[in-house]
């Protein structure tokens, strides 16, 4: 059995910087995608439309075949004049990162009000906000928590400002599912591939499986299969592959938060989905319905597609540099789905 799509748009990228940046961008191609939606989060932050484009070109120089989409990072030196210059120059979004909760979020933000003007000049420019959808660390909340106490923010900046596009990235949580249904027509949300597969139990004594947000209750992972395979076009892909050196994964006295799942990334969505019986359903979720959101439907679109063919393929125990090794979600387990680039 297989299946010939349109090459899948990731909408949720990281890339890092250095040695990192230049053994894990070749992956996106490898793992099915045409279309790469890069995250700001370096150090230090992509926060000017000048540093945006000079890490364009870095990427592109790596790996020519993708179309890397980039965004800025929100902080209390953006100005509207920033945002105005960004659009026009070709940047797509902007991220927002609450204050230390995750990789390199140390000059997050932990109160949206001060952003609205911001937030306005977006919606003016058709820029898309990228929500990493949980409270900042408190006494009153935790990582299970952090989410679901998110959401109330979410419903009042879908409001607040209507015409603005807004992507709940990588939900975690049933809640977070009926929040974005709820919402209008400029709300959306992105699915990661490996919360498609994990729960609680997964992170909690495998490092590898650690991210931020952490996954959830078996609940919830139903409800993320469920919009994933709903045919429901307010929810698309986007991996959230976060790498790391593997000593910053095991070992470390604080465990790096990411799960690197970009070079087998088609492979473990098609599991799930092929589980349910909707490979149907697959293409619109992992190549249609993100692009036609972000309005680029005929980006990364040309001579290629991917082909999903049903056979076993074994994940590789490490991708490596000499002595920079990332290991990847799942490493040396099976899956049922392999993929191959092919003339259109």
């Amino acid at each position: 059995m297989s299946i010939t799509i349109t090459p899948a748009a990731d909408f949720h990228v990281h890339l890092r910087q250095d040695a990192l940046m230049r053994l894990v961008t070749p992956t996106v191609r490898q793992g099915g995608a045409s279309i790469a939606y890069v995250m700001p989060n370096l150090t230090p932050p992509i926060t000017t439309t000048e540093m945006a484009l000079n890490y364009k070109k870095e990427l592109q120089a790596i790996e020519p075949n993708v179309e890397f989409m980039m965004t800025l990072y929100l902080t209390a030196d953006l100005t509207v004049e920033e945002v105005k210059k960004a659009a026009a120059t070709g940047v797509s979004g902007i991220k927002v990162y609450p204050a230390g909760v995750t990789t390199n979020s140390s000059a997050g933000v932990s109160t949206y009000e001060p952003f609205y003007p911001i937030f306005a000049a977006m919606e003016q420019a058709n820029m898309v906000l990228n929500l990493h959808g949980e409270v900042p660390p408190s006494p009153t909340n935790s990582v299970l928590t952090a989410e679901h106490d998110f959401l109330p923010t979410l419903i009042d900046l879908a409001k607040r400002f209507p015409k603005l596009r807004i992507v709940l990235e990588h939900c975690t949580t049933k809640d977070a599912i009926e929040t974005v249904k709820k919402c209008g027509p400029n709300v959306a949300g992105s699915i990661t591939a490996h919360h498609l597969h994990i729960t609680i139990d997964s992170w909690a004594d495998n490092p590898f499986c650690y991210c931020k947000p952490v996954a959830k209750t078996p609940e919830d992972r139903a409800a993320l299969i469920e919009a994933a395979v709903s045919g429901d076009p307010k929810f698309f892909l986007g991996s959230d592959s976060a790498p790391h050196p593997r000593e910053k994964k095991s070992g470390a006295a604080r465990t790096a938060a990411g799960v690197f799942t970009q070079s087998r990334l088609l492979s473990y969505v098609a599991e799930i989905f092929d589980r349910r019986g909707k490979m149907d359903k697959f293409e619109d979720f992992v190549s249609n319905f993100g692009r036609k959101f972000y309005q680029v439907e005929g980006l990364g679109v040309g001579a290629e597609k991917v082909k999903l063919t049903k056979k076993p393929v074994k994940v590789e125990s490490e991708v490596r540099d000499g002595e920079l090794v990332v290991v990847p979600f799942m490493a040396t387990e099976e899956l049922q789905w392999d993929i191959e680039w092919v003339k259109a």
